[in-house]
């Protein structure tokens, strides 16, 4: 097979050709060999087609002498059915479905096949590209689970350090921190973050404080995150609305630790008709590490309900 890599060899083709007709029982079968061994349904419509019209008019050896010979037109493009062809032959071993009369001489030629492929290139490249493959898929296989296991680390770490907070008394160093632990929660999932940042005046007057801004699905969002002993209420959730309406096309995420006033929730509900704006309490993040939730899916589902349902505050 060393001269022509990207053809059947003559005595390849001629084992092939007379074995596969006695691996299928019809011919409506050995079209679905073929089709199983990825040659494409263009090298086979014809062949149905007639078949449909006069299945007298066409035996098994033509069909599969016709489709070989396609396929070894199709040069470099059809190696991949090429190598499938002979891999389907060689790993052949169900001879209980040939036609009784058929499976001595089916055996043989599968050997024949077998010892040919053995000693060809062919087989040394099927043989290899399976083993690459092999590695490739454990080494996607380990990569994710490596993935996925950094993520858990990651996720008890944020969990650990957000349970923390709940025991520290100086309020300014709590903010601080939850700003840093809900960003890194944020990203966990791939969810970019730009952290907070204050917009000053020409003076460099504090305008306005942002304690971060978040996209998913291609919108960005607004978040501010208070830390109350009350549930917010009017003024908080207002003073956040304007923000986002000062942006075009901004959408706002208000994360309490102690939730939210009726008024307020009512507030968010009518400004759902501009604007999308979800709520959140700090439980529901926190009850997400602890079951290694998805953060990113956990957002899109309180969107949806904002969106859909009109709900402003769905605890999920």
């Amino acid at each position: 097979m060393d001269a022509t890599p990207y053809h059947f060899p003559p005595e390849v083709f001629a084992v092939l050709k007379d074995v596969i007709p006695l691996l299928c029982r019809s011919k409506l079968d050995v079209l679905d060999f073929f089709r199983g061994a990825g040659v494409a349904e263009r090298d086979l419509a014809d062949l149905r087609k007639r078949i449909a019209g006069d299945r007298n008019s066409i035996n098994k050896y033509e069909i599969v002498r016709q489709v070989l010979t396609r396929v070894n037109e199709h040069g470099d493009s059809g190696l991949a059915a090429r190598r499938q062809i002979i891999r389907r032959v060689v790993e052949f071993e169900d001879f209980y479905t040939c036609w009784p009369d058929d499976q001595l001489k089916a055996k043989g030629l599968v050997a024949e096949l077998r010892s040919l492929v053995e000693v060809k290139d062919t087989f040394v490249r099927i043989r290899q590209e399976r083993d690459a493959e092999r590695k490739q898929r454990l080494a996607a296989a380990r990569a994710e689970a490596a993935r996925v296991a950094q993520r858990r680390a990651a996720g008890q770490d944020l969990q650990r350090r957000l349970a923390q907070l709940f025991g520290m008394s100086d309020s300014h160093r709590r903010g601080l921190a939850l700003e840093t632990i809900l960003n890194e929660t944020f990203a966990l999932d791939g969810i970019l973050v730009r952290d907070s940042f204050v917009l000053r005046a020409a003076d460099g007057t504090a305008v306005e404080q942002i304690d971060g801004v978040v996209e998913l699905d291609g919108v960005q969002y607004l978040v501010e995150m208070k830390w109350h002993a009350d549930k917010l209420g009017m003024d908080p959730v207002s003073r956040h609305l304007v923000r986002i309406y000062g942006r075009a096309g901004v959408g706002g995420i208000l994360i309490s630790a102690s939730g939210f006033t009726e008024p307020a929730i009512e507030e968010c509900g009518r400004a759902l008709a501009q604007r999308v704006i979800i709520l959140a309490v700090l439980r529901e993040l926190v009850l997400l590490l602890e079951r290694d939730g998805n953060v990113a899916q956990w957002l899109r589902t309180k969107i949806r309900a904002a969106t859909i349902d009109r709900k402003p505050f769905l605890e999920v």
